[in-house]
């Protein structure tokens, strides 16, 4: 009967730190080279189709994060992340963002506009509507979701 008893407690505390084991991440990349980024943009060109608003390229994944490359052939519908901020730096093109003000369906109304283009960093709080309202050719964007409550240095 102790056999018995000390069998089922070794599985019972195997089993609750088994439960208390972080996951492994499932897709890490934590290095993406000049050349990885420049294929992902000629990807992204070539899957882009006439009337679509973004196509998107994975460019390294850590988990909660993900930098994300984004290719804006035209303007989009605005939108606002509750609990994310995002962190865009503009890789190559120009175009019109609008922060703040008021999320109306699709646009924005009121809010900071200014030209953001190649070189430029923008963070846009989480809660934060914002829109590319205008888009010159194409822009290109590695964005980064930030979830809120992660610390800053």
């Amino acid at each position: 009967m102790k056999f018995a008893a000390a069998v089922l407690f070794c599985s019972l505390l195997a089993g609750v730190a088994s439960a208390q084991t972080p996951a492994p991440v499932a897709s890490m990349k934590t290095f993406a080279s000049s050349a990885d980024v420049i294929a992902l943009i000629a990807k992204a060109k070539s899957e882009h189709k006439d009337g679509q608003t973004i196509v998107m390229e994975p460019i390294l994944q850590f988990a909660p994060y993900a930098a994300t490359l984004e290719y804006r052939a035209s303007a989009g519908a605005a939108a606002v992340h509750p609990n994310q901020a995002e962190m865009m730096y503009v890789i190559e093109g120009s175009a019109t963002l609008v922060t703040g003000g008021k999320l109306t369906g699709a646009t924005i109304q009121g809010g900071d506009t200014r030209t953001v283009s190649k070189g430029d960093f923008i963070v846009v709080p989480e809660g934060t509507p914002h829109w590319f309202s205008a888009v010159d050719g194409a822009v290109v964007l590695m964005t980064i979701k930030m979830p809120r409550g992660t610390a800053t240095p």
